[in-house]
């Protein structure tokens, strides 16, 4: 090699390409390094801290609910107030707006901390907010029928409800849990539904401040009515006066007469107001009082007819559930 190529071979302008690899990785390094401490640090302070106050509030609605449960069953209340169902709902609704405004604040601080510019995203925004407003159509239904269904107080947490939804199909059971978006039911079956509120056409309360047991008691066209009528009163104040049931009525039950004729069979009913949710449990106590005293008479069930009520399998939270500050009787506030 000539005297020329070596001295070019030896200039530092060689040396520093052949080491300029290794210098662009530490940079690299060093900069990911810097920003983990700086910009990464902050995120993940950021993220934590959300995951922390989501965290409490989701503990302190449990603590709310945790706390009237406990209220409930220390105490000698059967059902438990309207307002008490309500705050229950709105507490459950609450939670969920504040977890996410807790989001939406961590999202709009990690584009701070990334220097996004938030004001250029004005416009961008606006057609995405649009797009999603076009395509989200359902959601913003079903959050706009929640607030109402909360503010209006048409049914809470504990409540047995029927719902009609879209398509003409029932939802029954009982409130479990209320959102801005959905509801939640448990049936009988201990199936739970959830139903969009924006698909909610129709909401029938069976256990706003008080219910009514109906059974409807079909007997022989040749049966003495008089007689079946004294007896069906006579049950209705020996039902009342059993201390199982007097504290679930709120008045005796008492004989309507007959409501329907048919050529082999008369219809006569009785009723009962009962508290929230029990009329299910009382119409069928009742029916069989009712059968056992009217054959007691020799008066039997029309043949091909059945004693009919509006008794079903109540939902599990409707006879469990209740709250302190009420009368054990109605379910209202004391001081009311």
């Amino acid at each position: 090699m000539s005297r020329p190529e070596l001295l070019a071979a030896a200039s530092p302008h060689h040396v520093l390409a052949a080491t300029s690899p290794q210098n662009a990785t530490e940079q690299l390094i060093g900069s990911i390094y810097v920003w983990l401490v700086t910009n990464g640090l902050q995120m993940v302070t950021w993220v934590l801290g959300g995951l922390i106050v989501i965290r409490l509030i989701r503990w302190s609605a449990a603590k709310y609910a945790a706390r009237v449960d406990s209220s409930f069953h220390n105490s000698d209340l059967i059902v438990q107030t309207e307002d008490t169902k309500h705050r229950r709902a709105l507490v459950d609704v609450v939670a969920w707006v504040l977890i996410v405004l807790v989001i939406a604040i961590v999202l709009i601080r990690f584009l701070v901390i990334l220097n996004v510019p938030i004001t250029g995203l004005t416009g961008p925004g606006a057609v995405i907010g649009a797009a999603l407003g076009f395509g989200a159509q359902r959601v913003v239904q079903d959050i706009l029928a929640g607030f109402f269904v909360v503010a209006e107080k048409q049914y809470g947490y504990g409540d047995v409800v029927s719902l009609m939804v879209t398509g003409g199909q029932n939802a029954d059971g009982t409130v479990e849990d209320v959102t801005l978006r959905v509801t939640k039911l448990r049936t009988s079956e201990g199936e739970v539904i959830t139903v969009p509120n924006g698909q909610i056409i129709k909401a029938t309360n069976l256990s706003k401040d008080w219910a009514r047991a109906v059974v409807d008691v079909p007997v022989p066209a040749k049966a003495d009515i008089g007689l079946v009528n004294d007896t069906l009163d006579r049950v209705g104040r020996e039902f009342y006066a059993t201390a199982r049931w007097h504290d679930l009525l709120l008045d005796t039950p008492s004989s309507l007469g007959v409501t329907d004729l048919e050529l082999d069979a008369i219809t006569v009913r009785i009723v009962a107001r009962t508290l929230p949710g029990k009329q299910f449990e009382v119409s069928r106590a009742l029916r069989v009082s009712i059968v056992r005293a009217l054959a007691a008479e020799g008066i039997t069930v029309a043949a091909g007819h059945d004693a009919q009520s509006g008794a079903a399998p109540p939902a599990t939270l409707a006879d469990t559930v209740s709250a302190p500050g009420t009368d054990s009787r109605t379910g209202r506030d004391g001081g009311a």
